[in-house]
């Protein structure tokens, strides 16, 4: 793509009709996310095979995968915003920078889940279980994709770089390609197929590492080639503390946000295990089910924050409004289906990891009882992204502590106190509604102080 078509590229992010615009930047990003959550599936079908305790483990897991997910995440949430200003700025010297100082945050971020793999992987699924066996799968699992974790901060910088410049059609076929070859790797590498040794949840952390090295060198190739709206090089590659801090600014709640998540549900592990380990099984399968729903409304806000920023830095503000409501008509499109699928066919969707009766018998009733709030979810995660883009990510990050800390955590506490583990579900649907009070109260006072700030 050459100069000319880069400015025409750009400033469509200002003129497209908002609605058609938010599609054409999410719906690549959303199918590329649902192929991740795809891959989250299938990587979770085929360890519950090997056994209940394998997919368990991958449960226990999961809290200290979330943040270094939300280490790579949070960190592109600050960059994508900057680099989309410096464009709607046409400042294309300062898009560089910022880039460059993204791939040394990579670097940084590698470094701390490397130390955390070499040390701490253990320890941390210790602390959860008793269980030999149980350790044993989790904590294989989490040492391979804490210290291969390289690639997926590579990635996801990648990704964020394609999306920023509106190339999400290349940003799309980094996830597909990297989701699809952990997904065909998955087998070979659990199960012991042609030959290789049969290494179960080991197998299943060494198919993701291989898919996100491949996802990266796909977006480092992408962006080479096609993306001459945002520079890089080495003389970009001089870290900026001013620009580091501009990222972390924005997207440094969105990690804590990743974080209070973990926290979550490291205590929700500790809580459902003091009932059954298969209460665990449930909850771990539940969290891969709701990602077909929930993957997409992130989609809708990659494609969204973008957007924002780029109207923002144009001082566009009717625009920024109708972004965001055509954000949460979308989402909401999703979730309401997720809802509907949760509630009538719990068993079918349960089928997936070979569940044992008592398996079937709690996350039946887990799900019916967890899928209200996801209508309620969508226009909460919306609002959170909007108020990050327009320069209020504290404001999100005290929603998601009021709905997580303040909600989730005490009413899943009280209601386990009933000796009913059943009851615990109940405590999704009361902590969406304290976020929807304060989700609700924060974009209204963000959308006001940008009118006022950029109409005067």
């Amino acid at each position: 793509m050459n100069e000319s078509e880069g400015r025409i590229n750009s400033a469509r992010m200002g003129q497209m009709p908002e609605g058609k615009l938010l599609l054409t930047l999410a719906v690549p990003m959303m199918l590329s996310m649902l192929v991740q959550a795809l891959y989250n599936i299938v990587d979770s079908v085929y360890v519950a095979r090997v056994s209940e305790d394998c997919l368990t483990a991958l449960s226990l897991v999961f809290p200290a995968q979330n943040i270094m997910i939300g280490l790579a995440t949070g960190t592109g949430v600050g960059v994508s915003s900057l680099i989309s200003r410096a464009l709607g700025a046409n400042d294309r010297e300062r898009a560089g920078r910022v880039a460059g100082n993204a791939l040394f945050l990579c670097l940084c971020c590698w470094g701390l889940m490397f130390a955390f793999g070499l040390f701490g992987a253990e320890w941390f699924i210790n602390t959860q279980t008793d269980d030999p066996q149980i350790r044993d799968y989790a904590g294989s699992y989490l040492k391979i994709v804490s210290m291969g974790s390289v690639f997926l901060y590579f990635e996801i910088c990648f990704e964020r770089f394609l999306q920023s410049s509106s190339l999400t059609k290349f940003s799309m076929w980094v996830q597909i390609v990297g989701a699809v070859t952990n997904i065909v790797l998955d087998p070979f590498f659990i199960y012991g197929w042609c030959g290789l040794p049969a290494m179960g949840t080991a197998g299943a952390a060494l198919a993701t590492c291989i898919g996100q090295a491949v996802g990266a060198g796909l977006g480092l190739y992408f962006h080479k080639k096609h993306n001459r709206e945002v520079p890089l090089g080495v003389r970009y590659f001089s870290p900026s503390g001013h620009i580091i801090g501009g990222i972390y600014k924005i997207g440094f709640p969105s990690i804590i946000m990743m974080c209070i998540g973990s926290a979550t549900n490291y205590i929700m592990n500790r809580l459902l295990i003091s009932f059954t380990t298969t209460a665990v099984a449930v909850y771990g399968a539940y969290f891969k089910l709701q990602s077909f729903f929930f993957m997409p409304v992130f989609g809708i806000n990659n494609g969204l924050i973008p957007i924002i920023g780029y109207n923002y830095g144009a001082a566009k503000v009717e625009r920024i409004h109708r972004t965001i409501k055509y954000g949460v008509l979308y989402a909401a499109a999703f979730m309401v289906t997720g809802f509907l699928l949760f509630e009538l066919i719990p068993q079918v969707l349960l089928m997936a990891f070979s569940p044992s009766q008592e398996m079937l018998d709690i996350g039946v009733k887990a799900l019916r009882r967890i899928a209200p709030h996801f209508p309620i979810a969508a226009f909460c995660i919306v609002a959170g992204s909007a108020c990050q883009a327009l320069d209020k990510s504290v404001l999100s990050l005290i929603s998601s502590c009021m709905r997580q800390i303040i909600a989730l955590v005490p009413s899943a506490y009280l209601l386990s106190l009933t000796g009913d583990v059943n009851n615990i579900w109940w405590c999704f649907l009361i902590a969406e509604i304290v976020s929807l009070i304060f989700s609700s109260f924060f974009l209204k006072k963000t959308l006001h102080d940008v009118d006022k700030r950029l109409k005067t």
